[in-house]
């Protein structure tokens, strides 16, 4: 049965995206699906992800399936692979769009102070009572945001291997600049063209360590929202090495935009479409185009 379903399956292009049951990666599910891509569309919630299809089919997208996805569990990343395997054969797209905040924010205050606009590390002490940034939640954002995105790519790499046109999409921030952090030779590290995912796991057990000890300012790591900046500093380095290590694929990261979602309580100057146009278009790219880039929106940018 499942042969005949590889076989049926076999003229389509395949996605995968996680966190896809509500904001941007709902709208990459929907633009991809209306692209004629068949969308796998993960999320950790099983509920909160049937109905979001059901959602779709109503408003009249088929093509598109539901898998149960924890990005931290390694049982569950297993199970989607498998899941893949068996019913597809192959994948042509992913995208890495779930993500956690790593932060516990105050919503009214913090609207008042100007929302992300304020978040800049002269205004740290102005808002120690509005963003509490505990080690615990720290630890959760590196493992979601970096360790996740990384555990469900190393997955599903062989099934990548398949395509004739694979496309890897790792959604970022403009946080995720190497400018939100001011130790050079930190900086140097990731500018390095000879980077490594072990240094870069590294570096990221370093910037934990110094959170812990209470360090961050006097090793020059940035201090409001520090743990999702570096989630999406090293994401953004890990894109270049897979890059780098994938000659044949295209493998980008991208900004999507200040988007009004859960992330940024709803604080965002985009709608989620006008946020899932940049992470689509990457996973659309023609053949030949670019990879191993930094893509503000929809224009490739720089990653200082």
């Amino acid at each position: 049965m499942f042969s005949d379903q590889i076989i049926m399956y076999a003229s389509f292009r395949c996605a995968v995206v996680t966190g896809g049951n509500k904001g941007i990666g709902l709208e990459i599910c929907r633009q991809l699906a209306s692209n004629g891509i068949l969308v796998v569309l993960t999320a950790r919630d099983e509920k909160k992800g049937n109905e979001a299809i059901e959602n779709l089919k109503e408003s009249g997208i088929s093509n598109v399936f539901f898998h149960q996805l924890d990005i931290k569990d390694p049982t569950s990343i297993a199970s989607l692979a498998s899941f893949i395997k068996t019913r597809f054969g192959k994948l042509d797209i992913l995208v890495n769009n779930a993500a956690d905040p790593g932060a516990v924010i105050d919503p009214e205050p913090f609207r008042a102070f100007g929302a992300f606009d304020f978040v800049l590390d002269e205004n740290a002490k102005a808002v120690k009572d509005v963003i509490d940034e505990p080690y615990d939640k720290a630890e959760e954002c590196l493992k979601t945001n970096y360790y996740g995105t990384k555990g469900v790519t190393e997955a599903i790499l062989p099934l990548l291997q398949f395509s004739n046109s694979a496309r890897i999409v790792n959604v970022s921030s403009a946080y995720g600049l190497l400018s939100v952090i001011s130790n050079d030779k930190v900086k140097a590290q990731l500018r390095d063209i000879d980077l490594t995912i072990e240094k870069l796991d590294d570096l990221v057990q370093y910037f934990l360590r110094d959170f812990k000890e209470d360090k961050l300012e006097c090793n020059g790591w940035p201090m409001l929202i520090s743990a999702y900046k570096i989630s999406k500093v090293v994401v953004n380095a890990y894109t270049r090495i897979l890059a780098r290590k994938y000659p044949k694929f295209c493998i980008n990261c991208v900004h999507p935009g200040y988007v009004k979602t859960d992330i940024t309580l709803n604080t965002g100057e985009l709608t989620p479409e006008e946020g899932a146009r940049g992470p689509v278009m990457l996973a659309l790219l023609p053949d030949g185009g670019p990879s191993g880039s930094y893509f503000n929106q929809t224009k490739i940018s720089s990653f200082d």
